[in-house]
C-alpha cells in the first residue's frame, strides 16, 4: 500500500521539484543500506604481508640475509602536538607532526596525577589501579607473561615524582651512607628489592618537544618546569624563561660573550684543535645546561656533556631536553662509566671540582679517559685570578699536571679577560719512566676486564695499552674517515676478537638493514628524531648506519659484554657502558628513539621482564618509538608488556617489535594529586 502511494505521488506531474528530492533520498538510503561497513584503519600502515602477529616459522639468533623489498615509504600524517592532559596545542609554534592523541579513555588529568608515597621508599608503588586491553592480557597468557597491573611510581621525599631516577634517588640508601665527603650520595645506590616495577607520571601540561635545531635554543616551560636555575645564572645568561618557553642564549659562566664567540676563541689560541676533523669527540665536564656541547654539534663534534644531579636543578635534564648527548655523573669514588683513553679533548668551564684533591685522583680520572695526544681545555678562576685561594689552586695543579706528564700547550685570556689552559696528553710513555719521583706511582699492569662499572677510581697513573703493531698511541684518521675504520687502543690479546672482517661486516649489515627495513618498514617519523639510545650497540654499526640523519646516538655496551666501546669511541661515536637490570643515568623521557638489538633474552636470565619494560618506559618521551628486533619467542613476551602499556605495536618481517608510547599514566578516581 505505502509502495502504490509512493507510485501514485510520483506519477503526479504537477510535483516535479517534490519527485527529485522524493527519488534522491530514496535512492540515498537503499545505498547506505546495502554499502558495506569500513573497516577500521590500523595505527601502523605496512602491507600485510610484512606485518605478522602470529608465525610458526623459525627465527635465526642473527638477522637473516636482507633482501630487496618494495614497499611504501612511511609518512607520518602531520598532528597538532597533544600535552599530557590531552589538550590541544594549538597555535605553538614549529609543531612536531609524530605526537598520537592520547588515550582519553586513560590518561591521567593533570589534576590527578596520583603519587602516593612516603618518604624512605625506593620507587616501590602501591594502590592504584591500571590495565591494559583484554587482547593484550590473553597474549600475555599465552606467552607465559604475567604482566602487572601499573602503578605510578612511590618517591622520597625530596624527590620530584616527574624526574624519578631509581639509581639516584634512592632516599633510603642516601641517608644510610657514613659519609658525603666525596659526593657518595651523588652516585649510583640502586634499588634491588624489589627492582621498580613502576611507570613515572608525567609533568602536566606536557607536549611534545620542539624539533631541532628550534629545541637547541628553546624548550617548553611545562617540560621542565624548575625556574632556579634561570634566577640563580640570571648573571651569566645560561638560560631565561619567556612565556611558555625557558630560552637559552648561549652564554655561560666562563663565556659570557656566548659560546660562539668562545669555541672560536679556543680554536684561534690551538689551531691544531681542528673541531669536527682532528676533534670528534669531547667530554664536558660540569657542563651546566650543555651550550659548549650543543654548538660543537655544527662543527662536527660529538660532545657528552656530564654533570651531577644537584643543587643546579635540572642542568642535565634541560640538556637533554634540547636535544643535546648529555650524562648524569659525578667523579665521586668510582670511575665514569666510559673505556680508557676515549676522548679527544676533554673541557671543564668553571667546574667546581677540585682535581689535585685525594691524591689527585679526580684528574688521574680524566687523565684514564683522554685519549693520548689528546687536550684538556681548563677555563676557571685559577686560571686568571690571583686572589690566594686561586693562586694555591693554580700552584696545586701546576705541580699535579707535571707529575703526569702533561704539557702546558697554551695559557691565554680572550677579550673578557677569561683565563684558558691548555693541557695535553703525552703520546710516548717514556716521559712517565724518566719521572725523578715515581708519584703519582704507575698502575701495575692489568689482566682481565678493563670495564670501569663500578670500579674504584685509581691512585695510580695508568699507562697507555701499546698494542705490537703501535696503534694504541696513534691518532685516528681525520673525521669522517675515521668512522669506517677499525681501530683499537685496547691490547692485542682483547683485540684479536674484533677482527676487521667481523667489523666490516658488521658494519655493511647494519647500513643495508637500516636503509632497507628501517626507513622503508616501519612507522617512525625520522624527522622527529633528535637522539637514539642503542641499548646493545656492539661496534656502533647501527649508530653509523644513522650518520647522516640529524640525530645523536646513545651507544650502550652491557657491562659483561665483550669490551667493544673503545672501537665506538675511535670511530668518532659516544657511549658507555651499563647494566640494564639497573636504570640509567638520565632523566625520565629523554629519548626519542630506543632500540634494542638481541639482548632481551640474557637480559631477563638476571632480572625480570617487567623491569626492563618500565626502564624502557621510563626514558622513552611519549608520541615515540621504541624498536626491538630478536627471535619471534622474545617479541612474543615483550609485546604484551608493551600492550598493557597501551603502546601500540606491530611485528615487522617476524624479527622487529615496533612499538610507539602513548600518553597514558595510571591513575585511579581516589588517587592524590602531589
Amino acid at each position: 500500500m505505502a509502495i502504490s502511494s509512493a507510485l501514485s505521488f510520483l506519477s503526479d506531474r504537477k510535483r516535479p521539484i517534490v519527485v527529485s528530492v522524493f527519488l534522491f533520498l530514496l535512492l540515498s538510503s537503499l545505498f547506505l543500506l546495502f554499502s558495506p561497513a569500513p573497516a577500521a584503519l590500523p595505527f601502523f600502515s605496512f602491507p600485510s604481508s610484512h606485518l605478522s602477529s602470529s608465525s610458526s616459522s623459525p627465527i635465526a639468533a642473527t638477522p637473516p640475509p636482507l633482501t630487496p623489498v618494495s614497499v611504501p615509504a612511511n609518512a607520518s600524517s602531520p598532528e597538532t602536538p597533544v600535552d599530557a592532559s590531552g589538550g590541544s596545542n594549538a597555535g605553538a609554534t614549529a609543531p612536531t607532526r609524530d605526537a598520537p592523541q592520547p588515550d582519553r579513555s586513560r590518561s591521567t588529568p593533570p589534576a590527578a596525577v596520583g603519587v602516593r608515597g612516603s618518604a624512605g621508599t625506593n620507587g616501590t608503588s602501591r594502590g592504584v589501579s591500571a590495565g591494559g586491553d583484554g587482547a593484550g592480557a590473553a597474549a600475555a597468557a599465552a606467552a607465559g607473561v604475567a604482566v602487572p597491573s601499573w602503578e605510578v611510581c612511590e618517591v622520597g621525599k625530596g624527590v620530584v615524582a616527574a624526574d624519578y631516577i631509581p639509581c639516584l634517588d634512592n632516599v633510603k640508601a642516601v641517608k644510610a651512607l657514613k659519609s658525603l665527603r666525596h659526593m657518595e650520595h651523588r652516585e649510583r645506590h640502586c634499588p634491588t628489592a624489589p627492582r621498580p616495577r613502576c611507570l613515572v607520571p608525567l609533568p602536566t601540561g606536557y607536549r611534545s618537544p620542539l624539533p631541532w635545531p628550534r629545541s637547541r635554543d628553546m624548550i617548553w616551560y611545562n617540560n621542565v618546569p624548575h625556574p632556579k636555575l634561570v634566577e640563580y645564572k640570571k648573571d651569566q645568561n645560561w638560560v631565561r624563561k619567556s612565556g611558555n618557553y625557558f630560552v637559552f642564549p648561549g652564554g655561560g659562566t666562563q663565556f659570557k660573550a656566548g659560546v660562539t664567540k668562545y669555541i672560536r676563541f679556543i680554536q684561534q689560541i690551538m689551531p691544531n684543535i681542528e673541531w669536527g676533523t682532528h676533534t670528534r669527540t669531547v667530554l664536558d665536564v660540569g657542563c651546566g645546561v650543555a651550550s659548549f656541547g650543543g654548538y660543537l654539534l655544527d662543527r662536527n663534534v660529538i660532545t657528552m656533556s656530564v654533570a651531577p644531579k644537584d643543587e643546579h636543578e635540572a642542568q642535565i635534564q634541560f640538556a637533554l631536553e634540547r636535544g643535546i648527548p648529555a650524562l648524569l655523573a659525578v667523579i665521586g669514588t668510582q670511575k665514569l662509566p666510559f673505556p680508557d683513553n676515549s676522548f679527544d679533548v676533554i673541557h671543564c668551564a668553571r667546574c667546581r671540582v677540585h682535581w689535585y684533591a685525594d691524591g689527585g685522583k679526580p684528574l688521574l680520572e680524566l687523565n684514564r679517559v683522554l685519549r693520548p695526544g689528546g687536550y684538556y681545555i681548563w677555563s676557571a678562576t685559577p686560571v686568571y685570578r690571583r686572589g690566594k685561594r686561586d693562586e694555591d689552586d693554580w700552584n696545586a695543579m701546576v705541580t699535579l699536571t707535571k707529575s703526569i706528564c702533561w704539557r702546558t700547550v697554551v695559557k691565554s685570556k680572550d677579550v673578557n679577560r677569561i683565563g684558558v689552559v691548555i693541557y695535553q696528553k703525552p703520546t710516548s710513555n717514556s716521559c712517565y719512566f724518566e719521572r725523578k719521583q715515581n708519584e703519582p706511582p704507575l698502575c701495575p699492569s692489568r689482566e682481565g676486564s678493563h670495564s670501569p662499572w663500578y670500579a674504584p677510581l685509581d691512585s695510580c697513573l695508568l699507562l697507555p695499552a701499546v698494542s705490537s703493531s703501535g696503534e694504541g698511541n696513534s691518532w685516528p684518521i681525520s673525521w669522517p674517515e675515521r668512522l669506517n675504520i677499525k681501530y683499537s687502543t685496547i691490547s692485542d690479546n682483547a683485540s684479536t676478537q674484533f677482527s676487521q672482517e667481523k667489523f666490516d661486516s658488521d658494519t655493511k649489515h647494519w647500513k643495508d638493514l637500516v636503509s632497507e627495513v628501517y626507513f622503508n618498514e616501519f612507522a617512525v617519523n625520522w624527522s622527529t628524531v633528535r637522539n637514539v639510545m642503542d641499548m646493545n650497540a656492539g661496534f656502533g654499526g647501527f649508530a653509523a648506519s644513522l650518520i647522516h640523519k640529524p640525530l645523536w646516538v646513545m651507544n650502550v655496551v652491557p657491562f659483561d659484554h665483550p669490551e667493544a666501546l673503545p672501537i665506538i669511541f675511535n670511530r668518532g661515536l659516544i657511549g658507555v657502558y651499563h647494566d640494564w637490570c639497573e636504570s640509567f643515568n638520565t632523566y625520565p623521557r629523554t629519548y626519542d628513539l630506543v632500540h634494542m638489538s638481541y639482548l632481551l633474552q640474557g637480559l631477563t636470565n638476571r632480572c625480570d621482564i617487567i623491569e626492563v619494560a618500565a626502564e624502557i618506559d621510563r626514558i622513552l618521551r611519549p608520541g615515540k618509538w621504541f624498536v626491538l628486533q630478536d627471535t619471534e619467542q622474545v617479541i612474543r613476551k615483550m609485546d604484551p608488556v608493551l600492550r598493557s602499556l597501551h603502546y601500540r605495536t606491530a611485528i615487522v618481517k617476524q624479527q622487529f617489535l615496533v612499538a610507539t608510547k602513548g600518553f597514558w599514566r595510571p591513575y585511579s578516581a581516589g588517587s592524590e594529586s602531589r
